[in-house]
């Protein structure tokens, strides 16, 4: 009887020791899985990497651009004897200046395409060596005349912009960066528009250069949140 009892105990507890071991294994089993899940996670979250070609230039410059508008684009950008080229065709009312890829920092810009006198006289001036008081100077003089020509009133400008030159090539979107709007009003002031001279807070439009024929109206959205 008492060899019986006996082993009927030892059974009981070989039974409870390999049942805590299969669920300690279990527990070690789904703990690793979760964790390849949130690893893979972030991955995808975080799939930068370098914008190395044209088509990753050209892609990620566009950007700047409102989405709907974007097959449509003109982009134009420096080669690498710094000489500005056609990179894309376009149709629609908007010229794309692509990033220059030598810069270790992102920035795209999408402008109505009547502002190119504008935008084509600055790069102009700049490659001859002018500062930037100095383009601002001689475009002021210039537009007064009516010698510039400074598009459409209202016309925009989009900025894309950031610290990195990495991409994901699955959305296009630049790490870290982020947009910028500016609305061109030659020569309007606060009192034209009822616009403060300065930012009064995050997201607010105001306007800057009032009065001169580079005033604009700035609008800074906050960053989206990853």
């Amino acid at each position: 009887m008492k060899r019986l009892i006996t082993t009927i105990f030892l059974s009981v507890v070989l039974i409870s020791c390999n049942s805590s071991g299969k669920d300690k294994n279990e527990t070690d089993t789904s703990s690793a899985t979760e964790a390849a899940i949130d690893s893979a996670s972030i991955d995808r979250k975080n799939n930068y990497v370098p914008i190395d070609t044209q088509e990753a230039l050209i892609a990620t410059s566009l950007m700047a651009a409102p989405a709907a508008s974007r097959a449509g684009c003109k982009v134009i950008g420096y080669n690498a004897a710094g000489e500005l080229v056609t990179l894309k065709e376009g149709d629609n009312e908007f010229i794309v200046l692509a990033d220059d890829p030598n810069n270790a920092t992102f920035s795209a810009a999408c402008y109505h395409k009547s502002m190119e006198p504008f935008m084509a006289r600055g790069r102009e001036l700049r490659a001859e060596g002018k500062t930037a008081p100095e383009i601002f100077d001689i475009r002021e003089e210039e537009a007064k005349s009516g010698k510039l020509d400074m598009g459409k009133p209202g016309a925009t400008l989009h900025i894309y912009y950031g610290p990195n030159n990495r991409y994901d090539p699955e959305t296009n979107k630049v790490e870290g960066a982020k947009y910028r709007y500016v609305v061109y009003l030659p020569f309007a002031t606060s009192e034209s528009t009822g616009l403060p001279e300065n930012p009064v807070g995050p997201n607010h439009p105001w306007i800057m250069n009032p009065g001169t024929h580079r005033a604009h109206i700035m609008i800074s959205p906050l960053p989206e949140k990853e």
